[in-house]
């Protein structure tokens, strides 16, 4: 498959309001509209997953950063210039997102996608996109495609093509909360 006909398909499934099952820049996720509520309700239903533990939300430019958060912390421009492995950023002062994708402390989690297919399609798609590993909560998060239980590819609208993969790094992000405008915590290594 052609990975520009597969971003258009992809693209036209989210804007459906559909859940993906796709290849993020680190393992296989669950993905949706970032903007749509009901299709965030029934990513926590397909994970079994309360509601009090938040989802994360990718990007394709940092400058986006700005439509999604009303203060966006000094030090971060340099931490996220500078990782060099994919890294998501959790963020205070929260906006243009709705309340069941925010985390009940007020935070968001934040990643800027470098591979192509992620970044391409939230490029063509306009809005950032969900991503969550494709399990169950509390079950292991699959590393592979072939890993994601058979439950977990019947519960979603569209499956993105695994040719068009580019995983390089096959563990979670990871994870910094910032604390003030310079300083951090490392969550997740």
């Amino acid at each position: 498959m052609n990975i520009s006909e597969e971003i258009i398909r992809t693209n036209d499934h989210l804007n459906r309001g559909s859940i993906i099952l796709y290849p993020t820049d680190t393992i296989w996720g669950l993905g949706c509209d970032a903007t749509n509520v009901a299709a965030i309700d029934k990513i926590f239903t397909i994970k079994r997953r309360r509601t009090t533990k938040s989802l994360l939300i990718l990007l394709d430019e940092v400058e986006k950063l700005s439509l999604y958060l009303d203060h966006i912390p000094e030090i971060a421009w340099d931490l996220i210039e500078h990782t060099n492995r994919p890294t998501t950023f959790i963020y205070n002062h929260v906006k243009n997102l709705p309340k069941n994708l925010i985390a009940p402390d007020g935070t968001i989690a934040i990643r800027i996608v470098k591979n192509e297919f992620c970044k391409r399609l939230i490029s063509l798609f306009g809005k950032p996109i969900v991503s969550t590993s494709a399990n169950i909560s509390g079950k292991p998060t699959p590393a592979l495609f072939k890993d994601i239980s058979p439950e977990i590819k019947s519960l979603v609208d569209y499956i993105v093509d695994t040719s068009v993969s580019q995983l390089e790094d096959t563990k979670p992000s990871t994870m910094i909360r910032f604390l003030d405008d310079y300083t951090f915590e490392v969550i997740r290594e």
